[in-house]
């Protein structure tokens, strides 16, 4: 009788165990001792190349073409961009960038310019690769304590890349952007969000 009563607490201990398993593997939650790293950093500071950000939020994708910028453009690419699920769920109870927030922005070639909907720009294909990321404690030197990657404009990209220089990225969001070095006159999802537009 006792050793028919082990049994059973043993199964029952397993089955409760396969299904809080089963539990966090379903819902991609974080794993128990804290939330998994959106990014990763190599040891020498260089930023690992991201990875899963199409499933992130998307937000807008702004388009500087080379016809309207005397045949070149800083820019002359698609600019999609997304933030982390976090951040964004972040934003839309507060209107603020969390520290941790994590925004990419992937290039995407203009390709076709005739459609059956008619002229106009219609995206071709992925070309390139940045992010930003807002660390107080990593980049608490930085203005906005935003550090700004990019892992080229042209495949096949960088594995990993190190920090930009402030002024090679954060001056222009520092002197343009809406939000916090971000944007957000671009993001019509963002400004959709924020409770201070609602």
């Amino acid at each position: 009788m006792v050793g028919t009563n082990r049994l059973r607490i043993a199964l029952g201990t397993a089955v409760l165990a396969g299904i809080a398993a089963m539990t966090y593997v379903l819902a991609g939650a974080a794993p128990p001792d804290g939330p998994a790293s959106l990014v990763e950093f190599a040891q020498d500071g260089k930023l690992r190349k991201p990875e899963g950000y199409r499933r992130w939020v998307y937000v807008g994708t702004p388009l500087t073409p080379n016809e309207l910028n005397g045949g070149e453009a800083p820019f002359p690419d698609f600019h999609a961009v997304y933030i982390d699920p976090e951040s964004f769920a972040h934003f839309e109870k507060t209107g603020e960038f969390r520290d941790g927030a994590v925004m990419i922005k992937e290039l995407v070639a203009v390709g076709a310019k005739e459609a059956t909907s008619g002229s106009g720009y219609f995206m071709g294909d992925f070309i390139g690769l940045e992010a930003s990321i807002k660390d107080s404690k990593r980049f608490q030197d930085e203005p906005g304590h935003w550090g700004y990657f990019s892992f080229g404009h042209k495949y096949p990209l960088k594995a990993e890349a190190a920090k930009q220089d402030a002024a090679a990225c954060n001056s222009c969001h520092q002197s343009s952007a809406a939000k916090d070095y971000v944007f957000t006159q671009f993001y019509p999802v963002l400004r959709a969000a924020s409770p201070k537009t609602k």
